[in-house]
């Protein structure tokens, strides 16, 4: 039986990057200067740009706004977009919004991220939206806040980050040089986000007539088929027991903010399914679980190397409906580069995907509920 992972192959996160950074001499330049040098050109998109399509929109003092289609490439099993997926939207706008308030030479970090779900995000959401506010800018302290809409105007998620300011690394500049607009390199073939979808969620026959942790064992032995998430990033599980489950994700360049490093929302990513597949491990069939929220806290960058971060899930309170779980991030140097919590609700008798129904007048039980895509 072919494994997981040869089937996933050819693998995009092993293709030939694309995208850059932006020129040193950039970091002159006032903060929001530096985020609005995207629009003029100055600057190339950065990797996860042409993974995701994530990219800015709009940069004023104090705001920033940025957008993500919501692709088939970043459905997970169930067949939605999750909450971590969406964190590598409000990642942007949380850090850009700080940014647009500090003096040039002045970098900044995450050093931790919340979200907050609202409403399933599918395909059929279009593109997604993420608002950027400061909310506090000190000396060594920033704060932000994001909404997430879909393209109907309706919110999704909100995220809070944190950041850490560092002390300016040197005065602003008597003069600056002129910074030329960029040719952006053309491909031969689509951005990875454009191309064709490979994988496929998980039929709701499955879900009807095997636990979670069945499917998890299933999806780890190769006879279930790898989400669009794990073609796309190399995101998958390797190892399922009741109340635990431990993902891998390879590292890798494509995943990389304008700062060179992993980007946090890619790392949240990793907590959430680490933190949603432990929870799916207690799940009989027929039932349905969604994670509320996702706290990260960052402890340190992440290389992109190309090595595996790993993150262990397991259940710390498990209530009739309300369950908690928590992960602690590694890196292959057994260095942990994060630790992460998260909320779920599980519902039982309730299906993951819509089946040809009567109205919800005449049958209560199935009207769309909030964990239903």
């Amino acid at each position: 039986m072919p494994s997981a992972t040869t089937r996933m192959e050819p693998a995009i996160w092993t293709e030939p990057v694309r995208g850059g950074y932006p020129d040193p001499t950039l970091f002159g330049l006032s903060g929001l200067e530096q985020v609005r040098a995207f629009f003029q050109q100055k600057s190339l998109p950065p990797p996860i740009h042409h993974l995701t399509g994530m990219q800015p929109t709009e940069a004023q003092p104090g705001s920033a706004t940025f957008t993500m289609p919501a692709s088939p490439w970043l459905l997970c099993p169930q067949g939605f977009v999750q909450l971590g997926a969406m964190a590598i939207l409000a990642d942007g706008p949380l850090g850009s919004a700080i940014q647009t308030a500090l003096p040039s030479f002045t970098g900044y970090t995450t050093a931790e991220l919340s979200m907050n779900y609202a409403r399933p995000v599918t395909p059929d959401s279009g593109t997604l939206v993420a608002r950027g506010r400061l909310v506090f800018a000190g000396r060594s302290l920033g704060l932000s806040e994001t909404v997430i809409e879909d393209a109907r105007g309706r919110i999704v998620a909100h995220s809070t980050s944190r950041c850490v300011i560092f002390p300016p690394m040197g005065p602003p500049p008597s003069d600056l040089p002129d910074h030329p607009t960029i040719a952006w390199p053309q491909h031969q073939t689509p951005d990875p986000y454009l191309r064709p979808v490979s994988g496929s969620v998980i039929p709701q026959e499955v879900w009807d007539e095997t636990s979670g942790l069945d499917v998890l064992r299933r999806q780890i032995a190769g006879d279930l088929p790898a989400p669009p998430i794990s073609h796309l990033t190399g995101l998958r599980p390797t190892e399922a027991s009741e109340g635990s489950c431990t993902f891998v994700l390879p590292a890798t360049e494509w995943l990389c903010s304008p700062l060179g490093k992993v980007e946090g929302g890619a790392t949240a990513l990793l907590a959430d399914s680490a933190i949603s597949c432990a929870v799916q491990t207690i799940v009989g069939p027929g039932a349905v679980f969604a994670l509320l929220d996702l706290k990260v806290n960052y402890l340190r960058p992440v290389q992109p190397d190309g090595s595996d971060l790993t993150a262990r899930g397991t259940i710390t309170h498990r209530g009739r409906s309300i369950v908690v779980a928590d992960t602690e991030l590694i890196n292959a140097a057994g260095k942990r580069v994060a630790l992460a919590t998260g909320t779920a609700m599980v519902v039982p008798d309730r299906p993951w995907h819509r089946r040809n129904l009567p109205p919800a007048a005449d049958n209560p039980g199935t009207r769309p509920g909030m964990l239903r895509p």
